[in-house]
């Protein structure tokens, strides 16, 4: 058996793997997605200790792949290095990653995180950043971008700023970053600077919204990677 941990992104909850779950789970799998919450003072830090919780929940023997979108690239690695004994392969989905120490802004562009600082100074007491609209998610079909525009949450920024802390474990895991084309940022080269190989997906960003099926399916050939490993 193959569980799939999936692990939503910023401004997202759990809910942004609903159309991921049906096809991982038509083909044998099961699925969690933990929530990272959207508390105002979280860090980084926190929403690992979320995803390992959910790790140690899985039964013993099982096979894990362990899924993080976009921010939650940084997240998914400081929990596989917290239990490495436990996943069997970490996948990114156009995610954040960087070395031991390594921030959101520090891999960011510097407009970026400037941006970012900005919204939560004016909108978010210093501490929430307020969720950018559904089209910087690529999501721009009128019904799908409703759908997204309804369930996007503030985002606590001390997420984006706390650096990972990393043993070196996670880095004996084997890894996949997939990567949306086109690019909205360099997730291609932070997936192969910590040694992952590179698959493309043509789609945006939030392509489990817009692509489930295909997403799914690359999902799958990993559990089958991993089994045949």
């Amino acid at each position: 058996m193959t569980t799939f941990v999936l692990v939503h992104g910023a401004w997202h909850g759990p809910w942004a793997w609903d159309r991921i779950v049906p096809p991982l789970r038509a083909a044998g799998a099961r699925t969690l997605t933990p929530d990272l919450g959207a508390v105002q003072d979280v860090g980084l830090h926190d929403h690992a200790r979320t995803v390992v919780a959910a790790l140690d929940t899985v039964p013993d023997g099982e096979d894990v792949v362990l899924v993080g979108h976009s921010y939650a690239g940084l997240v998914v690695r400081e929990a596989a290095d917290a239990r490495p004994g436990a996943v069997g392969r970490v996948v990114l989905v156009d995610g954040w990653a960087g070395p031991d120490g390594s921030s959101l802004f520090d891999l960011a562009p510097d407009a970026f995180a400037a941006a970012v600082r900005a919204a939560a100074e004016a909108h978010g007491d210093g501490r929430r950043v307020p969720a950018p609209p559904p089209e910087r998610f690529g999501v721009v079909g009128a019904e799908d971008a409703a759908w997204l525009a309804e369930r996007l949450l503030p985002h606590p920024l001390r997420t984006f700023t706390e650096p990972t802390r990393l043993s070196g474990a996670v880095d004996r895991i084997p890894g996949t970053a997939i990567c949306c084309r086109p690019q909205t940022y360099p997730f291609d080269r932070f997936g192969q600077a910590v040694g992952y190989r590179t698959l493309y997906l043509d789609g945006p960003h939030d392509v489990m919204l817009t692509d489930p099926e295909a997403l799914a399916r690359l999902l799958l050939q990993e559990r089958e990677a991993r089994t045949s490993a």
